[in-house]
């Protein structure tokens, strides 16, 4: 247990403070969810073993206290609409891999109503798990600011928390809670697409009410659209995993979206049983697909994603991009132009003379001689 109640009180002090400086909430909405954090603090530093055998969970208490005072802080800086389009994306990449519609094309398309649908129903867990872990009532929803933040913070732990397996194995819950929804998928009825939008599922929760669930969809989510370039991230994310998947990369795909999490090296190592040299190895072999995924692959999609499109002339500024055309050769300078008027590779080559294969190798090496103007200057701002 934390010994003092000093140690307690000054916990408290330090997550109130930093929580009416850094929010505009109100006194009473600080010291709700002060108190809520610390809490839940002093409850694992009671329930955990390793912390009591530790003989100080006075300092664990301040380290864990700070961490989610910081995730709770992100969420709250983000906003409700920012805040919920993080959370879902971070959320779709960790189960993207692990949710596969039966009988059905492993399509990234093919998996978006059904992960739409599964994030809905955790979401409604998580909520619960909420609040009964801080000992709200049944019908308590998350309607302010710093309530709505408090929450995402707690979803994304709760998502991330690892239930022990046999074998001395771990595995994140929100792993299997969708291993366990894909292979209750029936094969023969589709997903109600519209039904999942409204947050309802078939097997709905008892202790689950409809109207709280629709006060917590209106807070999360903005009327106006989501911003292009958050649709763009997500879609980045899934496609480079579905790639990383079609190519049977799957221990580069789980470190994708272990390092999304932004979880430690010594962590990820640990999670995926690697050695630091088989991680280093691991992490190289990674470093090449993303390469070719966003060189060839997919380079409309990234370059879109990155603001360096055609469009805008590769991400280039007007005297990076005479420098970068000045290095082009004749071959080169026509494949540009032809790319910038929208032909299809199958176009270029017959216009050019040269296999679809060809022209690709040739746009490749161009794409990677863009990005390398970029990196440099990018290195020479950040020295």
């Amino acid at each position: 247990m934390i010994e003092t109640c000093q140690s307690v009180e000054s916990i408290f002090q330090l997550l109130l403070s930093e929580l009416k400086v850094s929010t505009t909430a109100s006194e009473q909405h600080c010291r709700d969810v002060a108190d809520r954090l610390l809490k839940e603090v002093t409850r694992i530093c009671t329930e955990s073993k390793r912390i009591q055998a530790s003989g100080d969970p006075e300092s664990w208490a301040l380290t864990l206290a700070k961490h989610r005072l910081q995730q709770c802080l992100h969420y709250s800086k983000l906003g409700s609409r920012r805040g919920r389009v993080e959370l879902h994306s971070t959320l779709s990449a960790v189960v993207y891999r692990y949710i596969t519609p039966l009988q059905t094309q492993f399509s990234y398309q093919a998996r978006l109503p059904l992960i739409e649908d599964f994030l809905q129903s955790f979401y409604m867990e998580a909520l619960n798990a909420f609040r009964r872990e801080a000992q709200l009532l049944p019908s308590y929803t998350p309607n302010a600011p710093l309530h709505l933040a408090e929450y995402m913070a707690f979803t994304e732990r709760y998502a991330k928390r690892r239930i022990p397996l046999p074998g001395n194995r771990s595995q994140q819950l929100i792993i299997l809670r969708a291993q366990t929804f894909s292979q209750q998928q029936p094969s023969e009825t589709p997903v109600d697409i519209e039904q999942a939008a409204e947050g309802m599922s078939g097997e709905a929760d008892g202790a689950w009410n409809a109207a709280s669930m629709q006060q917590v969809r209106e807070q999360m989510v903005a009327q106006e659209p989501e911003p292009v370039e958050d649709t763009l991230r997500y879609t980045v994310i899934a496609e480079l995993i579905s790639y990383l998947d079609e190519r049977k990369q799957n221990d580069c795909a789980d470190y994708f979206v272990l390092r999304l999490q932004d979880l430690p090296t010594s962590e990820i190592e640990n999670i995926l049983r690697l050695t630091p040299r088989q991680r280093d190895y691991l992490q190289q072999r990674f470093k090449y697909h993303l390469i070719r995924f966003a060189l060839s692959h997919r380079w409309e999609l990234v370059h879109q994603w990155l603001e360096a499109d055609l469009d805008r002339n590769l991400g280039l500024t007007p005297q990076q991009w005479q420098a970068f055309q000045a290095q082009l050769d004749e071959t080169q300078k026509v494949l540009l132009a032809l790319k910038q008027q929208k032909l299809t590779d199958a176009a270029i080559a017959q216009a050019m003379g040269f296999t679809t294969t060809q022209i690709q190798k040739q746009w490749f090496k161009l794409l990677e001689q863009a990005w390398e103007i970029r990196n440099d200057f990018w290195e020479m701002q950040n020295r």
